[in-house]
């Protein structure tokens, strides 16, 4: 997007008057809306966004500003802001930037633009159709396709130069059931670092009609019992639990902030020994996966609890420079508008060896959540409280009646310390997590577990 020099340029001016360090990221991002509402085809939306943010960090301070103006001057003129807004001695540098290579790649069969826009609005028509023709019960579907194709260069005054590539696509499938008086919904959403062929390979037309499944059976469901259970998390349930009550708190700056109950626990047992977590944004066609992050570190696996250990937290370049340490490639930020701070990719909870039929098997009574919902997480505490919108009685070893109104009530490293059961399987869900007013997309995963007792909530009927 810029020439090299004018990046060095760039980089001395923003450091001129004084400060540590100079960072420029360049991005170029196009994207596709497609939403049915009602039956129809209620809107299809493209758009560009182009702009640059400039950062520098002098101390313990960081100045960040953004603009989309990409020209030389526009750039020049914004790093001369910064630099006036540093207190420290003047400096002569001389910064010489080296382009570094990735070293996985993310192939794309079929490239979002060149896709006519007929053939992803038949996409979300065909879902829409799918689910509808399930049953007459269904009264409501939304249906939303999303792509976006990012294009980022980065450079930095230690000499680093990036360009990444990440393109995504994704569907979301929401469908409403209602049966005297009685509303019931089902959710499914799919998506990947990937092109229009994701799309291609998982079915939307399928993932539909399971959605509108969710739905109706959720109308025949009892209430859920109330009180203290074991609980059975399928590994198709997502990893909602390792994301919100695990992962968050395995942040850098949560850590630092002492807002995280894993702070200063390196090296201690914080889980079951059953329980490893793992951070990978090196992944195949995961949603929050990328060659670089939004700094221009490599993407990585990272080991955060390994055998209930905690090993690791996740860092950004500034939350790892403040421990004298490098980078663990989790500086994310949701565009150039933002400054970059430390975040999942995708975060998951590596499988075992257990069978799921024999951890049911092995239940005597309690609950098999099939699908979470959304919750709330307290970071400082773990405490966490989270919906199921798809659960089952266990009795006797086996998964019998539907229950709807569940909520899941406990304290998350307290939950992972008893697990005593983990499934071979491993189940991906996606998102957008949002974090101080950013969003970024991510997936999360687990095999089947079983946490011997959790508080579950159940309804009055």
């Amino acid at each position: 997007m810029i020439e090299k020099n004018s990046l060095e340029e760039i980089l001395q001016i923003a450091l001129q008057k004084g400060g540590d360090f100079a960072e420029v990221y360049l991005e170029q991002k196009k994207t596709t809306g497609i939403a049915c509402e009602a039956d129809k085809i209620e809107r299809v939306v493209t758009g560009n966004d182009v702009g640059a943010g400039i950062r520098v960090i002098s101390g313990e301070n960081t100045l960040y500003a953004f603009t989309n103006d990409l020209s030389k001057k526009g750039l020049i003129d914004l790093a001369e802001v910064l630099s006036r807004a540093v207190q420290g001695t003047k400096q002569d540098l001389v910064i010489n930037l080296s382009k570094f290579k990735p070293t996985i790649d993310f192939p794309i069969i079929k490239r979002p633009e060149d896709v006519n826009i007929d053939s992803k609005v038949e996409v979300v028509a065909n879902a829409n159709s799918s689910a509808r023709s399930v049953d007459e019960r269904i009264k409501q579907v939304t249906v939303s396709y999303g792509d976006v194709v990012q294009n980022v260069t980065i450079a930095n005054s230690e000499g680093l130069l990036v360009e990444d590539e990440r393109i995504r696509t994704r569907l979301v499938i929401n469908a409403v059931a209602s049966d005297n008086g009685q509303i019931q919904t089902g959710y499914e959403a799919i998506g990947g670092h990937a092109g229009f062929e994701y799309l291609e390979k998982n079915h939307p037309e399928e993932l539909a009609k399971q959605a509108a499944g969710r739905a109706l059976l959720m109308l025949k469901a009892k209430p859920a019992p109330a009180g203290k259970m074991p609980v059975v998390m399928a590994g198709e349930a997502g990893g909602t639990m390792v994301h919100e009550a695990c992962g968050h708190g395995l942040e850098a700056d949560l850590v630092q902030k002492q807002l995280s109950v894993y702070g200063g626990k390196k090296g201690q047992k914080v889980a079951s020994e059953l329980i490893t977590v793992v951070d990978d944004g090196t992944l195949g066609q995961k949603y929050g996966s990328f060659r670089f992050d939004d700094e221009g570190t490599p993407s990585q696996k990272n080991i955060l609890i390994e055998n209930g250990i905690l090993k690791e937290y996740m860092y950004d370049y500034l939350t790892a420079k403040k421990e004298g340490r490098n980078s663990t490639g989790n500086g994310r930020r949701e565009s150039y508008q933002e400054r970059p701070i430390p975040r999942m990719t995708n975060t998951f909870i590596a499988p075992s060896k257990d069978k799921t039929e024999d951890i049911i098997k092995d239940t005597k009574s309690g609950l098999l959540v099939k699908k979470m919902g959304g919750g709330q997480v307290n970071t400082t505490t773990g405490d966490f409280v989270f919906e199921v919108t798809e659960g089952y009685l266990i009795e006797n070893g086996k998964v019998t009646v539907p229950v709807r109104g569940a909520t899941l009530t406990g304290n998350g490293p307290a939950a992972l310390t008893i697990v005593d059961a983990v499934g071979s399987d491993l189940g991906f869900a996606i998102g957008t997590c949002g974090k101080d007013g950013q969003g970024v997309p991510v997936s999360d995963a687990q095999p089947t577990i079983r946490i011997p007792e959790l508080i579950v909530g159940g309804i009055l009927d």
